[in-house]
């Protein structure tokens, strides 16, 4: 490819690093697409002429059903997936492949191609997050009264319903689908054109190309253009937290599977056994989800790393770009879709749920809010007087709400019958009315409002 300016051949070992093509390969795709924008945006201003023109896109299209079939005859020398096209491109039409390069250089080339990478990448990961999420509104419509014990410090806080629980999951996907997005926004220009580094003399139209490959509008400087990585950056950032969001959730199947819980069933299409223990039931979805997301993280930092000392413009380090997108990419789409199919085949045990929701007290707070309301007291008297209710039930080795009145009564004489109907789990969750809360009826309205979103956007 230099072969004017250097008259030895590479190293051994310089082949070995430079060569990417085992890597970069999976841009086929894309690096067709954009020589024949590029291509056909030189034919129609004049730079090509027509019969060379309609040579190069022919043979880029020919190129491309080749490498679909499995037909791409991997050659280090070559270096990359562009050089590899080139060079078939070459041998199919002969003297006007080499005229393809003309007014563009490898570094807008890449950067050009590996942009319609992370944006199919995107779309891909958007997709994913939808399926999820129509995954967790079905559950969440399904279980939107059934109570269980809500956790702080992994301690029995309060009760809330199974449903509220499952939407929470849903908003921090509703979060990732917008960093996604506003991502793509974000990157959605052209930097083909912007050659080497400082832009081209020839009379391009960057305008054309764009548009050619859906995007916005051109980068508006070219030595930004060919050396930004911000856009992989804004991928791994977003894949990284969609990932740990993904690792809690399987934090939890994974706690609710186990036997002191027992809250959910898991079915066997989504469980492993174990070599020497037969009645194991292993939840290594789950477990491979909340492992995923280390790797994801990695692929982030390591993608800062590399770039925090990078002059302008190009330089080969970036050629290290591509191994920590595709692999999150990778990562993210199974764990995505792995989540999806494991909360849809789940089986949510209801009973050992409202068991849990009701030991520990879960109610204390219910009692204290009665307090305040109906019997005037200041909520901090109030929390104090149900803290010594709460140690009353713990020595009478009963629920909270188990208490007679008579010994509610000896805890604090304002306390009167109108809580008794306060203290269930089920009255818990019902009067968690507040905009947001567990109460039943409000779960049912987020989930109206989450399958009127869907819809809208489906409709878009």
């Amino acid at each position: 490819m230099w072969g004017g300016r250097f008259q030895d051949g590479p190293a051994a070992v310089m082949r070995e690093i430079n060569a990417s093509i085992a890597i970069d390969k999976r841009l086929w795709r894309e690096d067709i697409a954009a020589s024949r924008a590029h291509a056909a945006m030189l034919g129609r201003q004049g730079i090509l002429s027509e019969a060379d023109a309609r040579a190069i896109d022919e043979g880029l299209a020919e190129v491309g059903l080749e490498i679909g079939a499995g037909n791409l005859a991997e050659d280090p020398s070559l270096e990359d997936i562009h050089m590899h096209v080139e060079h078939r491109l070459a041998a199919l039409i002969g003297e006007p492949a080499g005229r393809l390069h003309t007014a563009r250089s490898r570094n807008d080339q890449v950067a050009t191609d590996f942009k319609l990478f992370v944006r199919r990448a995107i779309d891909e990961a958007i997709a994913g997050i939808g399926a999820l999420e129509a995954v967790l509104i079905d559950r969440a419509e399904e279980h939107a009264a059934t109570v269980m014990p809500g956790f702080t410090h992994l301690q029995s806080g309060q009760p809330v319903t199974l449903g509220h629980h499952l939407m929470a999951y849903r908003e921090m996907l509703t979060r990732d689908r917008s960093r996604f997005s506003e991502a793509r926004a974000r990157m959605n220009e052209s930097p083909l054109g912007s050659a080497a580094l400082a832009g081209t003399g020839f009379d391009i139209d960057r305008e054309a190309t764009a548009r050619a490959l859906g995007f916005d509008r051109p980068t508006a400087n070219s030595i930004d253009a060919v050396s930004d990585r911000d856009f992989v950056v804004d991928y791994l950032h977003a894949a990284a937290l969609t990932s740990v969001h993904l690792s809690r959730l399987a934090e939890e199947i994974v706690l609710w599977a186990s036997q002191p819980f027992g809250f959910v069933r898991l079915p066997d299409a989504w469980s492993t056994g174990s070599s020497i223990m037969p009645n194991k039931r292993n939840p290594d979805a789950a477990e491979l989800v909340r492992g995923h997301s280390a790797r994801i993280i990695g692929d982030h930092v390591a993608l800062l790393v590399l770039l925090k000392g990078l002059p302008l413009a190009y330089a080969k380090d970036l050629q290290d770009d591509k191994p920590p997108l595709f692999d999150a990419h990778d990562l993210l789409g199974l764990s995505l879709a792995a989540m999806a199919g494991m909360i849809a085949d789940l089986e949510f045990v209801p009973e050992r749920m409202r068991a849990a929701a009701a030991a520990g007290h879960a109610t204390a707070t219910d009692l204290a809010d009665w307090l305040v309301a109906d019997a005037g007291v200041p909520f901090r008297e109030a929390h104090h007087i149900a803290g010594h209710a709460v140690a009353a039930a713990e020595d009478a080795g009963k629920a909270l709400d188990q208490l007679s009145l008579d010994e509610l009564r000896t805890v604090d004489d304002r306390i009167d019958a109108r809580v008794l109907p306060r203290l269930s789990v089920e009255a818990s969750v019902a009067a968690r009315r507040s905009a947001g809360g567990t109460a039943p009826e409000r779960v049912g309205q987020a989930i109206a409002a989450a399958r009127a979103a869907m819809a809208a956007r489906e409709g878009q």
